[in-house]
């Protein structure tokens, strides 16, 4: 049987990019906007896409910088994958669909996109669901040592902090994202054909660039896009999160041990809820859609 697939067939310009996006729902909807990590693809939302929809959502899934059918309008912009240039294509996005706010949803790298506007424009984010709590880059400390355990799942990051990184990523990105798969979600059984379906979204030319640059900025080792250089300096006063959130950790994270609510209470100055799954993995949204999808009605009903 054929795995079914969200078509990215709406093609937006927005700021420095044309995004491919998969749009469903009514057009008149509350607005949800579903954000994917690394290395991952809009196909983790391939069920919570079509409940949110089934519930009266205008639903918006786009394809990230460096993935998929989305594209640089120029050749000249910098292949950055910074924070700050996460959040500032949201929040073009955003503009560009003239949706004023929005429920804003993600994990990993679409999680920190969603968190740097809900921190930085609150005024855009009805509410937000975000996987491993507060995700925000704390660069200035990027150098401070963690316990060997988390250094160790860290070990594809400081890969990719050499030439030798870039290498191994360009040689055989199937290969060496797979392997992330399995770490990172031990207990989800996906099959090769769940793979190949978001493996398609790496072959895009601007991968590798955008990837090696967002693991050697998160550390200090490069310097960022200059045309979000005021965005970045805000991220970095760590700014509290003041919308309503819905934060989630999965047990089995191989990136991101789970922490309960007290560890980032500080980060969240508005209402929020912070939510345990027994067994599921870091693609959160993949593994456990209704939980996701939940969160999501939760807020919009609020």
């Amino acid at each position: 049987m054929a795995l079914p697939l969200l078509n990215a067939d709406t093609r937006v310009r927005a700021g420095v990019l044309e995004v491919a996006c998969h749009m469903t729902g009514p057009a008149d909807g509350p607005a949800v906007l579903l954000m994917h990590g690394f290395p991952y693809d809009i196909h983790s939302y391939v069920d919570v896409a079509p409940m949110l929809a089934a519930a009266g959502c205008r639903v918006v899934v786009p394809y990230l910088r460096g993935y998929g059918g989305t594209h640089f309008l120029d050749a000249a912009t910098p292949r950055s994958g910074e924070q700050a240039v996460l959040g500032d294509d949201l929040r073009a996005l955003l503009d560009a669909l003239s949706i004023e706010r929005a429920v804003l949803a993600g994990y990993d790298w679409g999680g920190r996109a969603a968190c740097v506007v809900a921190a930085l424009w609150p005024e855009r984010c009805t509410g937000l669901v975000t996987v491993n709590s507060y995700n925000l880059q704390h660069i200035a400390r990027a150098m401070v040592p963690d316990t060997p355990e988390n250094e160790q799942r860290l070990w594809y990051q400081y890969l990719f902090h050499s030439e030798r990184g870039r290498a191994a990523l360009t040689q055989d990105r199937r290969a060496l994202c797979r392997r992330l798969w399995a770490l990172w979600s031990p207990t989800w059984a996906f099959d090769d054909a769940t793979f190949e379906r978001s493996a398609a979204a790496f072959d895009h030319p601007d991968f590798v660039d955008v990837v090696i640059h967002s693991y050697r900025h998160r550390f200090g080792l490069v310097p960022g896009d200059p045309a979000v250089a005021a965005v970045e300096r805000r991220i970095a006063a760590q700014p509290p999160i003041t919308v309503p959130t819905i934060s989630f950790d999965g047990t089995a994270d191989g990136v991101r041990p789970w922490e309960p609510a007290a560890a980032n209470a500080h980060r969240f100055t508005g209402l929020r809820q912070h939510r345990v799954l027994p067994g599921i993995g870091h693609n959160l949204p993949q593994e456990a859609p209704r939980a996701f999808a939940d969160a999501v009605l939760e807020l919009i009903r609020r």
